[in-house]
C-alpha cells in the first residue's frame, strides 16, 4: 500500500467521526499487562503506532505487569468506557479466573471485545548447554534419566505457554518443576542464561536467539510448521499430535464502551491488519495478523472460554 493511499484511508476513518470527537485529542492509553519486550508488548506497540495515524489520536502504551497479567487487566476493567483506555492481552486473559482464587473482574463480562490482532505458534526451546541434540525424543530420554535437571520457565500462570508445558509434561509422563516469571521476556532471559533448562515460548520472541544458536529449538507446539522457521519440526511430526497450542493476541475496552466507538476502533484495527507493512512487522514476530469484526471476535471468545476451561482441567491447573 502506498503512503498516499494509506493516509487517504486514515483520513476517511478520521472524517467519519463526529465533530466533537475529532476535536478531542486526549491521549488514548493502551495498557499492556506484561513486561516490556515480550510478544504482547511488541504486538501492542505495532498496532498503537498505526492507530496514532489511523484514528487521529495519540496512543500511549503503558506496561502494567504482574499477577499473571491481571494487574493491567484490572486497571482497564475499572476504567471509564470513554474510548480512552484499551487493553492488549493474549489468551491468558481468559485464564485468570482459573489460576487465581481472587480476581477483581470477570475476564469476559467486564470487557468490550474489539478484535483479535494476531495468532502465533509456540516453540519448545532449551539452553544448548543444558539440553541434548536430537529433537523431542532425545529431550524426553534425557529428562527421564535426570528429571531434576530439566525445569521449565513459564511466562505466567494460565498462559498458553503454561498450558503447553503442562500438556507436554503429561504427555511424556514427567512432573518437571515449572518456575513462573512476570512475562515472556524475563522467563526467556533465564533460559538463555542457562538458569532454567526449558521453556515453551512464543516463536517470535525465541526465534532471534534460536537463529543465533543461544537457544535450541525442539518443536513447534502445533500441527503446522511455521513459515518463519520451516526447519523446526512440529510436535505432531515427533509423535505427539494431541499437543496443539497456538497463541492469540487481542484488543479489549472496558465494559460499556459505546457500540459506535467500539466499531470504529475495530474497523481501524482490521484495516491496519490488512496493510502489507503491518503484516510484515507481525510476521517478523513469528505471528500472523487476524482480520475479524467484533461479532466474530465475541463468538470466538465464547468458544475459547469453554476450551480454556477444558485445557485447564487437562493441565491440572488449580486456582492459587
Amino acid at each position: 500500500m502506498s503512503i498516499h493511499r494509506r493516509h487517504l484511508g486514515a483520513a476517511a476513518l478520521l472524517l467519519g467521526l463526529p465533530a466533537a470527537a475529532r476535536a478531542q485529542r486526549r491521549p488514548v492509553r493502551l495498557v499492556v499487562p506484561a513486561a516490556p519486550g515480550g510478544a504482547i508488548d511488541v504486538i501492542g506497540r505495532i498496532y498503537a503506532a498505526r492507530l496514532n495515524d489511523v484514528l487521529g489520536a495519540t496512543w500511549v502504551v503503558e506496561n502494567r505487569s504482574g499477577a499473571n497479567n491481571t494487574l493491567g487487566a484490572a486497571e482497564v476493567a475499572r476504567s471509564a468506557p470513554d474510548g480512552l483506555t484499551f487493553l492488549v492481552n493474549a489468551d491468558i486473559q481468559l485464564m485468570a479466573k482459573r489460576v487465581m482464587r481472587s480476581v477483581p473482574y470477570d475476564p469476559v463480562a467486564d470487557f468490550t471485545p474489539i478484535s483479535r490482532l494476531a495468532t502465533a505458534p509456540m516453540v519448545l526451546v532449551g539452553h544448548p548447554r543444558n539440553t541434548p541434540e536430537g529433537g523431542a525424543a532425545a529431550l524426553v530420554s534425557a529428562m527421564k534419566a535426570a528429571p531434576d535437571r530439566f525445569a521449565f520457565a513459564n511466562s505466567g500462570l494460565g498462559s498458553m505457554g503454561h498450558l503447553a508445558t503442562e500438556g507436554f509434561k503429561r504427555e511424556v509422563g514427567l512432573d518437571s518443576l515449572v518456575v513462573t516469571y512476570r512475562g515472556t521476556a524475563p522467563a526467556l532471559t533465564d533460559v538463555i542464561s542457562g538458569n532454567t533448562a526449558l521453556m515453551v515460548a512464543p516463536l517470535g520472541s525465541a526465534l532471534p536467539q534460536i537463529e543465533e544458536g543461544r537457544l535450541r529449538a525442539f518443536a513447534i507446539m502445533g500441527p503446522r510448521r511455521a513459515a518463519r522457521a520451516p526447519n523446526i519440526p512440529t510436535i505432531a511430526e515427533q509423535g505427539m499430535p494431541s499437543l496443539d497450542f497456538t497463541l492469540w493476541y487481542a484488543l479489549w475496552a472496558p465494559k460499556g464502551l459505546a457500540d459506535a466507538e467500539a466499531d470504529r476502533v475495530s474497523a481501524a484495527v482490521q484495516a491496519i491488519s490488512r496493510e502489507p507493512e503491518t503484516r510484515a512487522k507481525i510476521a517478523e514476530q513469528g505471528a500472523e495478523p487476524v482480520t475479524e469484526d467484533r461479532a466474530t471476535f465475541a463468538r470466538f471468545i465464547a468458544t475459547e472460554d469453554v476450551r480454556s476451561g477444558q485445557m485447564a482441567q487437562v493441565a491440572r491447573i488449580e486456582p492459587e
